[in-house]
């Protein structure tokens, strides 16, 4: 019985920390988003003529999911359908990789990232036996210049 109740306890504890941490990451996120909404990125891979001092600018980063998110994700294997709460931790790691490949480019006084791209990999834990998702990385990398009127 008091298996259980551990078991309990760190679910609930794990669901509130996760939580907390996760909106104070997203709050994090818009706030530099704002900050740096200056710095245009696109996907294009033509550059126009009036873009100059071009170097190559990139944003790392590796989130890991919550307890209560692993468990979360191993009912729905089981049972199927979509991982909602994995969806939030791409959606994190995704923003954050572009905002810190917009800072290198402030950095290096850009105002402008061209050939954006993303390379997602998961990092997962081969011994959890569900094949279930624990860590994931996402690279944001582009080429960064001025790009003038």
């Amino acid at each position: 019985m008091w298996q259980l109740l551990v078991f309990l306890t760190l679910l609930a504890l794990g669901y509130g920390v996760g939580k907390s941490l996760e909106r104070k990451h997203f709050l994090s996120i818009l706030q530099r988003e704002r900050d740096l909404s200056h710095i245009v990125a696109f996907s294009a891979k033509r550059v126009p003529d009036t873009f100059s001092n071009t170097f190559l600018v990139k944003g790392s980063v590796v989130v890991s999911s919550d307890y209560f998110k692993q468990f979360l994700s191993a009912w729905r294997l089981f049972f199927g359908g979509r991982l909602k709460s994995y969806e939030t931790l791409l959606e994190r790691a995704r923003r954050e990789a572009v905002l810190r490949m917009k800072a290198e480019a402030q950095a290096g006084n850009a105002n402008a990232i061209f050939n954006v791209k993303l390379e997602t990999s998961v990092i997962s834990d081969q011994n959890s036996g569900g094949g279930a998702i624990g860590t994931v990385e996402i690279l944001a990398y582009g080429t960064a210049g001025v790009l003038t009127q």
